[in-house]
């Protein structure tokens, strides 16, 4: 039998793309799913017996998106669909099992499975331990190529993995050769998806009447900004300045997320207007406390007035009787307790990070990161809402919370700007003596 199929222009560049590993992505309605599910039956025609898994993070959501649009248009001469096996079968043994991911220990689930094409269907919905633990599954004897072939919008847990693996390193349309083998990025937006425009004009006026920040994410696909962005407030632009040098006289902090599996700690001025500047950064796992002890120490040249951590470094641990904040003191470093009330520290996050009027008329935020501090950089803009407070960051994935945690410990620590120097307060008295006498 024949078969029709229309594609747009970058749904055959996906069909097309012999990467390793391929992601097609960027604006809402640019004809990605379609694309998987086209590209996943050119496939399965193309390899008989070959075996292929589409992914979505909940059944539900493969349920009413992938499994129902594959049988309405997969010709069902050719193709059946299991519903108790999730499983599509086509007339040359070919199979595409229809899967999800609900949390990092369901890839578990696929440990004995072997695959030729692996599709994440939305994939900043999965984390980077998913997508590289499900990377292993690509294996086999059939000879057929072995891919991973993803489509997604900006947004979700995996939004800032999903952009460092492939929107910052490629350039659009253009391989990326590595260590680990060869990534394709091919942006979409609405406008590339030629059948949409014609069956629903009205669908780009609806997302041109978007909020600016919604709109930058799903009409031009801007990775930058995101749906579900916990920090909205975010600009690199006004938050991440050229750095200078700190006066002596500026009030000094530290303040640190810890544990075993990351130490982020960071180094605050604050000056007379109680402005924060961020101005070094320490961010490595693996350090037991008397090394990350000396560690901070080792970095610590300036006097320090405050160092911030949060209570639970209080809690006694069972094998020692004692806690990490005293281990810590043992070892040089003494800690406060700073406040650890979340949805209240983000609260109070948010006031230092909008911009507000200085002394000289422009809009400058109360707090500033210096480029070297490339993980809070990277991290802060990263959060996600939680998905049932959404007062709160997402907890997920754990590694973008560190940097941001700390900062919050900060925050909650009232900060107090810098005191006025002793020779310029001896200044000030004595020209108001000298006035008075007058």
């Amino acid at each position: 039998m024949k078969i029709e199929i229309k594609l747009t222009k970058k749904q055959r560049e996906f069909v097309a793309a012999e990467a390793n590993e391929v992601l097609f992505g960027g604006a809402a309605g640019g004809g990605k799913s379609f694309g998987q599910l086209m590209d996943a039956l050119l496939y399965a025609l193309r390899y008989p017996k070959s075996k292929q898994l589409i992914l979505r993070r909940t059944y539900p959501e493969l349920d009413k998106s992938i499994i129902r649009v594959a049988q309405e248009v997969y010709p069902k001469e050719i193709y059946r669909y299991n519903a108790a096996k999730h499983v599509g079968v086509f007339i040359n043994g070919s199979v595409l099992d229809f899967g999800y991911c609900d949390s990092e220990s369901d890839v578990y689930r696929y440990q004995s499975a072997e695959y030729d094409v692996i599709r994440f269907d939305e994939l900043t919905h999965f984390t980077k331990q998913m997508y590289l633990y499900l990377m292993s599954r690509l294996r086999g004897v059939s000879g057929y190529p072995k891919q991973m072939k993803s489509s997604t919008n900006p947004g979700g847990v995996g939004h800032n993995w999903v952009k460092e693996r492939f929107i910052d390193p490629c350039s659009p349309g253009e391989v990326l050769s590595t260590e680990t083998g060869s990534r394709l990025f091919i942006p979409a937006k609405v406008s590339d998806n030629g059948f949409l425009m014609r069956a629903d004009p009205m669908y780009l006026a609806r997302l041109e009447n978007l909020c600016d920040k919604d709109k930058r994410a799903l009409l031009y696909g801007d990775w930058d900004i995101f749906e579900g962005q916990f920090f909205t407030e975010w600009d690199r632009e006004i938050h991440v300045c050229k750095p200078f040098s700190l006066p002596a006289d500026w009030r000094r902090y530290f303040v640190m997320d810890y544990g075993l599996d990351m130490l982020a700690g960071y180094w605050i001025a604050v000056d007379g207007g109680g402005r924060a500047y961020v101005y070094r950064e320490v961010y490595e796992s693996g350090l037991i406390i008397s090394r990350a002890a000396e560690k901070i120490r080792a970095m610590t040249a300036e006097k320090i007035y405050c160092y911030l951590a949060p209570p639970d470094m209080w809690n006694r641990r069972q094998d020692t009787g004692k806690s990490v904040a005293e281990l810590f003191a043992e070892h040089g470093i003494v800690l406060t307790k700073a406040d650890n009330n979340r949805v209240a520290g983000w609260y109070n996050l948010r006031e230092w990070l909008r911009p507000r009027e200085n002394e000289f008329g422009r809009r400058e935020p109360m707090l500033k990161i210096f480029p070297s501090c490339s993980n809070l950089i990277r991290s802060l803009p990263a959060l996600v809402t939680d998905k049932i407070d959404p007062n709160d960051a997402a907890t997920e994935p754990h590694e973008i919370t560190h940097a941001p945690d700390a900062l919050r410990y900060f925050v909650a620590g009232r900060p107090l700007p810098a005191e006025e120097p002793r020779e310029d307060l001896y200044f000030s008295q004595t020209m108001a003596l000298l006035n008075f006498g007058q």
